[in-house]
C-alpha cells in the first residue's frame, strides 16, 4: 500500500513554484478587496495624495447592483388588451410591448438592471415590471402606459429660420463661385484637355478624385439626375451642360452601358380568406375566395382590369391603386406570384395564383431590360441654406406612422435567400409611403420607435404598392427583433395597470442590513469551528474561506449580478458548500496521519482522495442551478446564480488555494513533531515513503 500511496500521491512541484503560488493567492485576495471596497482604498489614495501631493487616481466607486427587495422601488403588474389581435399574433404582440417598456425603463426611467417579464394566466398576457431604485411611481406607470409610438420620419433640409441678408448673400456667391469653377472644368474638357487631367484639377468628390472620376455603373435609385443624363448621352461622349445632383454640380463623360436586371410592370386583384397573411377583415372562406376569383378571371379584360380591382380586389388601397404594383425586380415579390407573370408576353392576364396573401389574378403591363450606364464625373460641391444655418433636428416627421402600418414580419428573398423584413400598410399608408419614398429616393428614411432610431434604410426606388421590404445582412435573430419592434408601434396594444406595489428603501436597506449581519454570524460561526476543531488546516481554510468571499464578491460586481435577498441566500448557501469541500480534505487527512504517513504525504493523499467526492457533489449542484436559471423566475434565478457562481469559486478555493497554504505550511514543521501539532501522535510507519524529498 505505501508504495501505491507514493506513486499516487507524488507530486513534482519545486519550493520556488510553491511560494509564488502563494503570492499569486495573496494578491488575489489583495485585488477582490480592492474591487469589493473601492471605498475605502480611495480613502487611502486621497490620504497619500494630501501627505505626499502624487496624485495618484482613485478607483472606480461603482457599488453592487440591488435588486427590487433590497434598494427599493416598485412591483407593476399589467394586463394586455389583446382582444381586437389575432390568436396566432398575441404572444408576438405583447413580447413586442414588454421589448418598448424595458427600453423605456432603461433610457427614459434610467433603470439599469429593471426586470421585464411576460407571463400568461387563465388566457390573458400579462407584463411584470420590477423597477428597483424608483422612487416617483406615478411617473413610471404615466411612461410605461403609453402605447409605443412608431414613426417613419425623412431628412430634415429646412433651415430652423430664414438666412439674413448677410447669410443669403453668402450663400449667392458660394455656389455662383463653384458654378464658375464647374463651367471652367466643362469648357477645358471642350478644348480637348484629358478628362482624368481635369478631375485631378477641379473634383471635390474625394473618392473618385484620383480614378479619373469613375462612378462605376450607376442607377437611378441612387444617381437619378446623372442617370436620366446617361439615358440621353452615347458612349464616350461628354455632356454639354453641368448637370444639377444632390449636393453639388457635375461635368459628366460616359464611360459605357451594360444591361442590368429584367424589370416588369403589373397589377394583381387580390381575394384573400379567412386565415391568409395579412387578411385582417376577410369576408370569404378559402373555397369561396377561389370561386370569386375564378369569376373574376373569366370577365377580366385588359381594358376592365382597373375598374374591377377597385371594386373586388381585398388588397388595402386598391380602390385608389386599382391594384398597380408598379415595376419590381426578381426577387422582389413571392415566388409563386413571380414565378407566374415573370415569363409570359405582356398584357396577358394569368391567374388564379395561389399565395400566403390568397388568391390572385396577374394583369402583366409591361417588361424592360434595366440599362446601366458606367459615368466619371467632375463634381464641384454646392451649399444649401442648411449647411449655413443647420435645422434643428436631423429628421423630421412624415405623417407616416404605426397606425398605417398593417404587419411586419421576417421573410427570405426566393432568389438570394438574403433574410429580410417586409413592410405591409393600409390605404392611407400606401399612399403616404408612396410619396415619401418618391421624394427620397436614394435617401434614407428612418423608422423611429419612442423617438430612437430602429432602422436607417436607404430608398432604392419609389414604392408605390403599399408593400416594401427591409434588407441589410441580417441575421435571422436581428430581423425578428426588428419585425417585433415594428409591429409593437404598429399593433397598438393597449395595457392596463392592474397591481402596483411599492417597497419603500427604508424596507429594502432594513432588509440589507439583516442579509449582511446573517452572513456575517455565519460566516464567524463557521470560522470559529474551523480554527477549534481542525486548528492549523483550520486557520488555513480561513484564509481561503476569506479568498473566496471577496472573489466571489467581485465577481458578482464586475459581472453585474443583481443582489437580491435569494440571491444572498444562495452566496450563504455557496459559503458552507466552499467548507464541506475542506472538511472532506481534512478527514481524509485525519484518515492518512492516523495510518502515521509524514505529513505532506498524507495532506498530497488527502487532497487526491478527497477531490471526487467533492467535484462530483459540486457538479450535481450547478447542474440544479442549470435548471433553476433556465426555467425559474426572478428571485429563484438570483438565488441559483448566485450560488452556481460560488460553487465555482468554492471548488477553486478549496483544491488550488488551501492546498497551495499547506504545501507553504508543511514543510516549517519537522516530521515527527509535526504530528503532535496537528493533533496527532505517532511515528511515521517504517516502510512508509516520504515525498518531503525524492
Amino acid at each position: 500500500m505505501a508504495n501505491k500511496y507514493s506513486k499516487s500521491a507524488n507530486v513534482n512541484v519545486s519550493r520556488l513554484q510553491i511560494k509564488w503560488r502563494t503570492i499569486g493567492a495573496v494578491a488575489l485576495l489583495v485585488v477582490s478587496l480592492i474591487v469589493v471596497f473601492p471605498g475605502q482604498v480611495n480613502g487611502s489614495i486621497d490620504w497619500i495624495n494630501n501627505k505626499a501631493n502624487l496624485g495618484f487616481p482613485k478607483l472606480p466607486a461603482a457599488g453592487f447592483n440591488l435588486g427590487l427587495d433590497l434598494q427599493g422601488g416598485a412591483h407593476l403588474v399589467y394586463q394586455a388588451k389583446t382582444d381586437t389581435i389575432p390568436g396566432k399574433d398575441r404572444a408576438n404582440a405583447v413580447e413586442g410591448v414588454r421589448d418598448v417598456i424595458e427600453r423605456r425603463v432603461r433610457g427614459g426611467l434610467g433603470v439599469a438592471e429593471p426586470l421585464v417579464q411576460t407571463t400568461q394566466v387563465s388566457g390573458e398576457y400579462r407584463v411584470i415590471v420590477e423597477l428597483p431604485g424608483i422612487t416617483d411611481v406615478n411617473q413610471a406607470i404615466k411612461m410605461i402606459g403609453e402605447t409605443p409610438v412608431l414613426e417613419f420620419k425623412e431628412e430634415n433640409k429646412e433651415p430652423p429660420r430664414d438666412l439674413t441678408k448677410e447669410e443669403q448673400k453668402q450663400l449667392t456667391d458660394y455656389n455662383k463661385a463653384a458654378n464658375g469653377k464647374a463651367v471652367e472644368a466643362l469648357a477645358e474638357v471642350k478644348k480637348g484637355t484629358a478628362f482624368g487631367d481635369v478631375v485631378k484639377k477641379y473634383s471635390e468628390d474625394e473618392k473618385t478624385k484620383n480614378n479619373e472620376g469613375d462612378l462605376g455603373f450607376v442607377t437611378a435609385d441612387f444617381y437619378p439626375e446623372i442617370y436620366g443624363w446617361a439615358k440621353t448621352a452615347k458612349d464616350g461622349e461628354v455632356g454639354n451642360k453641368v448637370v444639377v445632383s444632390t449636393g453639388g454640380l457635375n461635368v459628366l463623360k460616359r464611360l459605357a452601358t451594360k444591361d442590368g436586371e429584367k424589370e416588369v410592370s403589373a397589377s394583381h386583384i387580390l381575394i384573400c380568406y379567412i386565415g391568409a397573411t395579412g387578411c385582417d377583415k376577410a369576408k370569404y372562406t378559402k373555397d369561396q375566395a377561389k370561386a370569386k376569383i375564378e369569376e373574376l378571371k373569366k370577365t377580366a379584360t385588359v381594358a376592365n382590369f382597373a375598374q374591377l380591382a377597385k371594386e373586388n380586389s381585398t388588397e388595402p388601397g386598391a380602390d385608389q391603386s386599382a391594384g398597380d404594383l408598379g415595376w419590381f425586380k426578381k426577387g422582389r415579390m413571392v415566388e409563386a406570384f413571380e414565378k407566374a407573370v415573370w415569363d409570359v408576353p405582356v398584357n396577358t392576364i394569368v391567374g388564379p395564383i395561389e399565395t400566403e396573401f390568397g388568391y390572385h389574378i396577374i394583369w402583366k403591363k409591361g417588361e424592360q431590360q434595366e440599362k446601366l450606364y458606367q459615368v466619371a464625373r467632375v463634381f464641384v460641391a454646392t451649399k444649401q441654406k442648411t449647411d449655413i444655418v443647420p435645422p434643428t433636428s436631423e429628421w423630421k416627421e412624415t405623417g407616416l406612422s404605426g397606425k398605417q402600418l398593417k404587419r411586419a414580419e421576417v421573410t427570405q428573398n426566393s432568389s438570394s435567400g438574403e433574410i429580410q423584413v417586409s413592410l405591409q400598410f393600409d390605404a392611407e399608408g400606401t399612399k403616404l409611403f408612396g410619396e415619401i419614398t418618391t421624394r427620397n429616393t436614394g435617401k434614407p428614411v428612418a423608422i423611429f420607435l419612442d423617438g430612437t432610431p430602429i432602422s436607417t434604410p436607404r430608398v432604392n426606388e419609389p414604392i408605390l404598392s403599399g408593400s416594401a421590404v427591409i434588407t441589410g445582412a441580417f441575421d435571422l435573430q436581428e430581423a425578428k427583433v426588428l419585425a417585433q419592434r415594428l409591429n409593437s408601434g404598429a399593433l397598438p396594444v393597449a395595457v392596463e395597470l392592474v397591481s402596483q406595489q411599492k417597497v419603500d428603501a427604508s424596507l429594502g436597506s432594513d432588509s440589507l442590513t439583516k442579509s449582511i449581519y446573517a452572513g456575517l454570524i455565519g460566516f464567524l460561526a463557521v470560522i470559529i469551528f474551523m480554527i477549534l476543531y481542525y486548528r492549523l488546516p483550520g486557520v488555513i481554510a480561513v484564509v481561503a474561506l476569506a479568498l473566496y468571499a471577496a472573489l466571489s464578491l467581485a465577481i458578482f460586481k464586475l459581472v453585474g449580478v443583481t443582489l437580491t435577498l435569494s440571491g444572498i441566500a444562495g452566496f450563504i448557501l455557496s459559503v458552507g458548500m466552499a467548507v464541506d469541500a475542506n472538511v472532506l480534505i481534512f478527514e481524509r487527512l485525519k484518515e492518512e496521519l492516523r495510518l502515521h504517513k509524514t505529513l505532506r504525504g498524507a495532506m498530497e493523499e488527502a487532497f487526491v482522495r478527497s477531490w471526487p467526492s467533492i467535484r462530483d457533489s459540486n457538479i450535481t449542484t450547478l447542474i440544479s442551478c442549470v435548471f433553476l436559471i433556465w426555467l425559474g423566475g426572478g428571485f429563484v434565478r438570483g438565488f441559483a446564480v448566485t450560488l452556481s457562481i460560488g460553487v465555482l469559486v468554492s471548488m477553486f478555493t478549496a483544491i488550488s488555494i488551501t492546498r497551495t497554504f499547506m504545501r507553504f505550511i508543511a514543510p516549517l514543521f519537522n516530521e515527527y513533531g509535526n504530528h503532535l501539532f496537528w493533533g496527532y501522535s505517532g511515528k511515521p510507519a517504517e516502510n512508509e515513503v516520504s515525498t518531503t524529498k525524492k
